[in-house]
């Protein structure tokens, strides 16, 4: 048989390389995985990469905006990179009650989000807000309002400000968020740094949840006594109009 030339012979080599699984790197190699001593520890996915399992919108609700992007959760931003508080946010279609959350998220320019926990679902609230405390996510510096120290990125919101070790990073790039709530003891991590702790359920907290009127922060709870005092409820996402992504989301149950 007569040999083939060598570029034929190197053209095909070429191509079976490039087919095979070792060139071909998938673009989210890496992402929204768990390493071995991850698993060991306990640690368990609540995104898969690809797709919404585990998740539904709050009360039953559409998630029209809600997508699988760039290996991320992906919610969609309205005009002016903001919305209603009241629109689908994504929730766990498990309740958890002590746990170690951990999730990376970027932000849009201006963007407004959030991840609530103890969230109780009953057609009697509007929105997962009016029922779990929330660690916020924003934009600090592009957002077109004056913003408190409570309304800030790291802020138990509307409750306690983040300390002066919170280390922000600008708008397009990633931040990680670990959350812990063990029991009343909760405590907002990010980029490594703790920037926040507190007891729920304290004299304290619940004075701080009930002040009306004050100067530092609006009368939010009064109207929803039942606020952030649920031990056991789902862990949401929420959806406030701006163009947010979340990947990497896992958590490690507490005893």
């Amino acid at each position: 048989m007569r040999s083939r030339p060598a570029f034929l012979l190197i053209s095909s080599a070429l191509a079976i390389a490039l087919a095979s699984p070792l060139a071909a790197q998938p673009a989210c190699q890496g992402q929204n995985a768990l390493t071995a001593a991850e698993k060991s520890a306990g640690w368990v996915l609540l995104f898969d990469g690809a797709t919404t399992k585990g998740w539904h919108g709050y009360n039953g609700q559409k998630t029209p905006a809600w997508s699988v992007a760039a290996c991320s959760l992906h919610s969609a931003g309205t005009e002016g990179n903001y919305g209603s508080d009241l629109r689908a946010d994504l929730a766990t279609d498990k309740e958890y009650t002590n746990f170690e959350l951990s999730l990376a998220w970027k932000a849009s320019k201006g963007g407004n989000s959030g991840v609530t926990y103890g969230v109780v679902e009953d057609p009697k609230y509007k929105a997962a807000w009016e029922t779990g405390p929330e660690y916020q996510f924003i934009d600090d510096v592009g957002f077109p309002q004056k913003l408190e120290d409570w309304q800030k990125a790291g802020a138990s919101y509307a409750m306690h400000a983040p300390n002066d070790q919170k280390q922000l990073r600008p708008v397009g790039e990633w931040n990680t968020t670990k959350l812990v709530v063990n029991g009343a003891h909760v405590e907002h991590w990010l980029n490594g740094k703790k920037i926040l702790a507190f007891e729920r359920w304290s004299e304290a907290w619940k004075a701080l949840r009930d002040a009306c009127p004050t100067t530092e922060l609006p009368c939010k709870w009064r109207d929803y006594p039942g606020w952030g005092m649920a031990a056991k409820g789902r862990i949401v996402l929420q959806d406030h109009g701006s163009a947010f992504w979340f990947r990497n989301v896992k958590l490690r149950p507490l005893p």
